[in-house]
């Protein structure tokens, strides 16, 4: 099967890639860089020409109210390029609870990319993930005050990225879903008792402060987490942090 992995060159998508040609498939990574820009249009036609599958791992610069228009440019740019060239398979990235929480800027416009996605004409399989473990040290930077760190105790059920990213490649050789696929760890933390372990393991001298309006996991009420249904992925974040 040919793929062409649009965001190819980013921390998901390029695993994505590997993964792919690893099992026998040819799998182009695209993006800005190699001359397809999602807001121009520009290159678009030409990355998923020939294609079986489009997998759409681009995200938006900012997670504030410009990501919404990032997410509906982009998402009208792909489709309509991808149903030109008979893309028979079109495969985002996606949050597990991104239509629970629209208090968030960014989760609403992931919640738009995925109605925008539904409502096209290809067809379509979404893959929902939790938190990336990867993000934990930015996560601990949004709220650091000194050698303090102010963190709510949102629960948080963190996934690796290869996980991940070996969930997608998954999911894109198969047929499509036509719905959602949630993955999440194998376990699930409050974010401040995260934290505390992070920056332990670390030998970081920052202390975590419980703060229940700290950064933006604050505005998350209850539990975003998976479901009975859910995919669970292989890596503690124990095994993950050594």
């Amino acid at each position: 099967m040919k793929f062409a992995v649009i965001g190819g060159t980013g921390l998901i998508g390029s695993q994505v890639v590997k993964n792919l040609k690893a099992a026998g498939h040819e799998a182009l990574p695209h993006s800005k860089s190699t001359g397809a820009d999602v807001i121009t249009g520009q290159g678009l036609d030409a990355a998923t020409a020939g294609a079986d599958v489009v997998v759409n791992l681009t995200n938006s610069p900012t997670f504030d109210e410009a990501s919404p228009a990032f997410f509906q440019t982009s998402m009208d740019n792909l489709l309509a390029a991808a149903h030109k060239g008979g893309v028979r398979h079109f495969v985002i990235l996606s949050i597990v609870g991104t239509d629970q929480v629209p208090e968030l800027d960014y989760y609403r416009a992931k919640a738009l990319q995925e109605h925008i996605l539904a409502d096209g004409p290809v067809p379509y399989s979404i893959v929902r993930a939790t938190q990336f473990m990867e993000f934990m040290d930015s996560v601990l930077s949004w709220t650091t005050e000194g050698d303090t760190v102010r963190l709510p105790a949102t629960p948080i059920q963190p996934i690796a990225a290869k996980d991940v990213a070996e969930a997608v490649a998954e999911v894109a050789v198969g047929a499509p879903l036509n719905g959602i696929r949630n993955i999440g760890g194998p376990d699930i933390f409050s974010l401040d008792e995260l934290g505390r372990l992070t920056l332990t393991h670390k030998g970081d001298s920052r202390t975590v402060v419980t703060d229940p309006t700290a950064g933006m996991f604050a505005v998350v009420k209850g539990d975003v987490l998976t479901d009975k249904e859910a995919h669970l992925a292989p890596t503690r974040y124990t095994d993950w942090l050594s």
